[in-house]
Parts: C-alpha cells; sequence; structure tokens
C-alpha cells in the first residue's frame, strides 16, 4: 500500500502518466498511445500546431515585397503536348545536372492521365490520357508581387534574379523547411530530397531549355503576362501563410 501511495505525485496522479492538455494529464502512457493509434493524430499531430509560426525573414535574410516583376515567363500550349516529357528531363539536367523529372520547374507528369483536378466522376469526360487526351503542362507564373513563395520563406532564400528577374532559391540560405511549397497556389516550386532543398524555375536566364526541348511546339518563351488570375489554383494555401496584413494593405496600387 505504501509503495502505491510512494507512486503517486501529490495530485494523485501516477508519476508514469503523461502531462497533455486538453484534460488528457492524467492518462498513462499506454493509454495515450492507444488513442493516438486509434484517432491516427499520434504524438507528431499534437505537437504541430506548437512548432507552426507565422514566417519572418531571419538575421541576414532580405525580402522585397515588392520586387520588380519577371522580363518573360513560359507559357504551354496543351493541344500539342504529346506527354513525351522531355521538358522534364531537359529541366532536370540543364539545372540539376542529372535526369529527375520529378524535380523538374515544369510538371507534366502529375497532370498526364486525370488532368490537374485529379481522378474525378466521369473521368472520361476530364483532361489527361484517360479522358479527353489533353494534357496540361504547368509552368511557373512568375507572380508579380506579392510573390507567395517569396514572402513564406523564413531565411530570404528567393530572391529575383537579373537579367530577367526570375524568382529563384538561393540554396545556400534554403533550410528545406518547404513553406514555400505550401505557399504556392499553383504547386510549383519543387523539392530535391537528395539535397533537402527546394527550387524552382529560373527560366534559364531567358533561354529556357523545356522550350528548347519539346519536339511539339507546345511551349513558348514570351514577354512576362499576369497569369495568376487566368489558371485555377491547384489548392488552398494555409492561413497561417497568407499574404502579411502590412504588404496587402499596400497591393490596391497595382492591383486594382
Amino acid at each position: 500500500m505504501n509503495q502505491r501511495n510512494n507512486e503517486n505525485t501529490d495530485n494523485g496522479a501516477p508519476k508514469n502518466s503523461v502531462r497533455l492538455p486538453f484534460g488528457l494529464d492524467r492518462m498513462s502512457r499506454r493509454d495515450f498511445l492507444k488513442l493516438a493509434g486509434i484517432t491516427g493524430i499520434g504524438t507528431a499531430g499534437l505537437l504541430i500546431p506548437n512548432i507552426v509560426c507565422v514566417p519572418t525573414v531571419a538575421a541576414g535574410g532580405t525580402t522585397n515585397p515588392f520586387p520588380e516583376n519577371a522580363k518573360g515567363m513560359v507559357i504551354a500550349e496543351p493541344t500539342r503536348c504529346t506527354g513525351c516529357r522531355r521538358c522534364e528531363l531537359a529541366c532536370s539536367e540543364y539545372n540539376d545536372g542529372k535526369a529527375s523529372p520529378t524535380i523538374s520547374r515544369i510538371k507534366v507528369a502529375r497532370n498526364l492521365n486525370f488532368g490537374p483536378e485529379g481522378a474525378q466522376p466521369g473521368l472520361w469526360r476530364g483532361e489527361g490520357q484517360f479522358g479527353n487526351f489533353r494534357i496540361v503542362q504547368d509552368t511557373c507564373r512568375q507572380c508579380a508581387h506579392p510573390v507567395p513563395c517569396q514572402l513564406a520563406c523564413p531565411n530570404g532564400a528567393i530572391e529575383v534574379n537579373p537579367p530577367v528577374n526570375a524568382r529563384v532559391v538561393n540554396a545556400s540560405k534554403c533550410t528545406g523547411c518547404k513553406l514555400c511549397q505550401a505557399a504556392c497556389p499553383w504547386g510549383m516550386t519543387s523539392f530535391d530530397t537528395a539535397l533537402n532543398k527546394a527550387t524552382k524555375c529560373t527560366l534559364c536566364d531567358g533561354n529556357p531549355e523545356c522550350v528548347k526541348a519539346c519536339p511539339a511546339g507546345a511551349l513558348q518563351y514570351v514577354p512576362w503576362q499576369n497569369k495568376s488570375r487566368d489558371i485555377p489554383a491547384r489548392w488552398v494555401v494555409p492561413a497561417y501563410l497568407s499574404t502579411p496584413a502590412d504588404v496587402a494593405s499596400q497591393c490596391g496600387a497595382c492591383h486594382k
């Protein structure tokens, strides 16, 4: 009896209980793990809200929320695309020195079978090889300000590089947090798992390799246009990555 009493804390809870919020502070480790397994959230799931923070530029980083517009952009013509994916190979070989379509800055594979919206009821009426055979190539919009991926980066790693003012990732500053990926409504930021670095379209200094590699002439390099409103977003950007209020309040001067 004395031994059992010694195993209790002053408030009566067992010493081996896990201190948790939400009224779970009296739950034993065994019961907690059972609950975590049933709900599928796990201990990491409970901790996520505590580590998510509003992005701020780290010391030494610089972010200009109103960069100059890009000089050019790559646009695609889906009706001419054959799905050969040579553009993806050309992109990764030129920028990364390896044939790795998964980190290509132009995205074809993800739309190949079912189109940008994925498998849907009545998929034969949709896009892709299992639908109407129209293959959509996704390219970076080189967004005008505010640039979502740039503002989301906590290290100021996304910079505007001359001569074409492409929005590119400075690998020396990138920490692999992937916030830029989540911030892009069209999912155009790639991630190299081998290097643990994000990467995105550099426009190849005005002479895009993907355009040159396309045998069907389905890609063109043209003067920059604001396409951000013409092409539907691929997903909803998390609220914690929304445009900062001090930036959004000044956007009306250009976006009327």
